[in-house]
């Protein structure tokens, strides 16, 4: 089985989810450092151009998107589990609040009341990220006491969830709602400066966010950027080719298609050749000089596939 290769940056909130999944279960990974701003030739050749961070590699396989991510990391590593107690599903229905309404409030916390002291380029690219072509930071800055009400009501559900004496989300085992909402409270206990008095109103969430530290990170080895390229143009992807005869969209092995978030964030779009569809998730076969040839893996929910001649 190829090593499982992660790019990312440090202060990612987004990546700290999936490293913390490495420590749940206890695994060893290479670690890539990626830049904070878009320039990462390296990747980009293996994606197609796809911006966001983190992005999973596994010899000439890549995987976008964390709801993916944790999924594939599950089906490699199924103990310990992402889904004790069989709670399978679920989890991926609670990562559209944690990934949307609950991460776009911890990012105003995080970002708008520090955005002047930090580098404006940085500021624009995760601005219209996350906020679209229209968002504004000052405006956020001055709105502030209202993100913090919105945030300060939706830690308050998982406050009373942890009540009781559960340890974790689901239960006596930590699984992945822990993840979802640890890299929250990761986010705003490092980035926002009022967060020591803010989260103090959440004993249980405080002590909860203990138990998950504790998880660690597994066991991380650094992997300079070259070194996954030619990993993966040593290797060949591993994802058969399959289709899904109920697919609504017709898409098909062989059919060429982009595929782009939903969010009007004006990222490029991967274009490819279908390789692998399902009703959770779609993968395009890629060529680059630099990499050979890859298999990119996206999922379905939270991103258009569009069918080209």
């Amino acid at each position: 089985m190829s090593d499982l290769i992660l790019h990312h940056y440090p202060p990612s909130p987004v990546s700290e989810k999936i490293r913390a999944g490495f420590g749940l279960k206890k695994l060893a990974w290479r670690s890539v450092e990626q830049n904070r701003l878009p320039e990462r030739p390296e990747l980009f050749a293996m994606t197609g151009g796809y911006r966001r961070i983190p992005v999973l590699q596994a010899g000439a396989d890549i995987y976008c998107d964390t709801q993916l991510i944790l999924a594939e990391m599950d089906a490699r590593h199924p103990e310990p589990s992402f889904f004790p107690g069989g709670g399978f599903g679920m989890p991926f229905a609670v990562s559209r609040w944690t990934d949307d309404e609950l991460f776009i409030s911890a990012m105003k916390v995080a970002f708008a009341p520090a955005a002047d002291k930090l580098p404006p380029a940085l500021v624009a690219d995760r601005t219209r990220l996350y906020l679209g072509p229209d968002g504004d930071m000052a405006k956020e800055r001055a709105d502030l006491p209202h993100t913090l009400s919105q945030l300060r009501a939706q830690l308050g559900w998982i406050e009373d969830r942890l009540s009781g004496g559960r340890a974790y989300i689901l239960g006596d085992a930590p699984g992945m709602p822990d993840l979802l909402v640890w890299f929250i409270y990761w986010f705003v206990k490092n980035r926002y400066a009022e967060a020591d008095v803010f989260l103090g109103q959440f004993p249980n969430l405080t002590a909860w966010a203990g138990r998950v530290e504790a998880l660690g990170n597994g066991s991380q080895t650094p992997m300079a950027p070259q070194e996954a390229l030619d990993v993966a143009k040593a290797a060949t992807p591993i994802t058969p080719e399959q289709g899904d005869p109920l697919d609504p969209q017709g898409l098909a092995p062989g059919m060429h298609a982009s595929v782009q978030p939903l969010t009007d964030s004006g990222e490029t779009a991967v274009s490819g050749v279908i390789r692998f569809v399902s009703r959770d998730r779609i993968a395009l076969t890629l060529e680059n000089p630099l990499c050979g040839t890859v298999a990119v893996h996206f999922p379905r929910v939270g991103y258009r596939v569009t069918p080209s001649s």
